[in-house]
């Protein structure tokens, strides 16, 4: 019995590019596509595993759904001159009914029942254009970040005039403020100097009345002493 295609539809078919600098790591993508109308269970391997980083790196793809799968490049020193061995295998397989354990699954998995395919790993450095396009980007982020600067100035004088009314409301109540408390400082200066006043009439009424109160007394004792001689 021959053994079965490949029943995944893969993205990118046949190589795993990761571009430099690699002193961080890099990020691939590779997507799984099941067009059948059956569910297939997955598992991707890699002659460097150790290197890389893959998620996830096993599941079960239900039919006309796909995956995305992140595959991780760890940081190293990157030789021109050396040719990447680096290989990267899909196997499939149909999943039964009621699957439950994938490892047993796996591991009982007949060898005509396997489908696989294989990807080879390209590490490419960034070229003079992708060098020049960085650059650029790095030269237009100051003046994009100018231009939002500029922006956010253009935008202080209305908030500048706000800010003026508001100054200019709160200097009108302060100023009607000390208006009402001069007010209430000259009402009892006022209740005060009539009082004084009052005070003043009162001490003239009093010394005007005292001529009349001694003519009375006078009188009186002119009387006394005149009743007597002529008694």
């Amino acid at each position: 019995m021959s053994k079965l295609d490949q029943v995944l539809v893969l993205d990118p078919p046949s190589d795993l590019r990761f571009k430099g600098p690699f002193t961080d790591v890099v990020t691939t993508n590779l997507k799984l596509k099941n067009p059948s109308d059956r569910r297939v269970c997955f598992k991707v391997k890699t002659t460097a595993p150790r290197r890389y980083c893959v998620r996830p790196n096993s599941g079960v793809i239900d039919a006309g759904a796909a995956v995305n799968i992140s595959v991780m490049l760890q940081p190293f020193d990157y030789d021109p001159n050396e040719k990447s061995k680096h290989k990267f295998m899909v196997q499939t397989i149909f999943a039964p009914p009621n699957v439950s354990d994938m490892d047993l699954l796996w591991k009982d998995a007949k060898p005509d029942d396997l489908m696989d395919s294989k990807l080879r790993c390209v590490f490419e450095l960034p070229s003079e254009n992708d060098k020049v396009n960085d650059v650029e980007a790095t030269k237009a982020a100051p003046m994009m970040n100018s231009a939002k600067a500029d922006s956010t100035a253009s935008t202080v004088p209305a908030s500048a005039s706000l800010d003026d009314t508001e100054v200019k409301k709160l200097a009108e109540e302060n100023r009607q403020l000390k208006e009402d408390i001069i007010r209430m400082r000259k009402v009892p200066r006022s209740d005060h100097m009539t009082s004084n006043s009052t005070s003043l009439l009162g001490r003239e009424a009093t010394t005007a009345s005292l001529p009349s109160l001694l003519v009375v007394i006078a009188a009186i004792f002119i009387g006394f002493f005149l009743g007597k001689f002529i008694l």
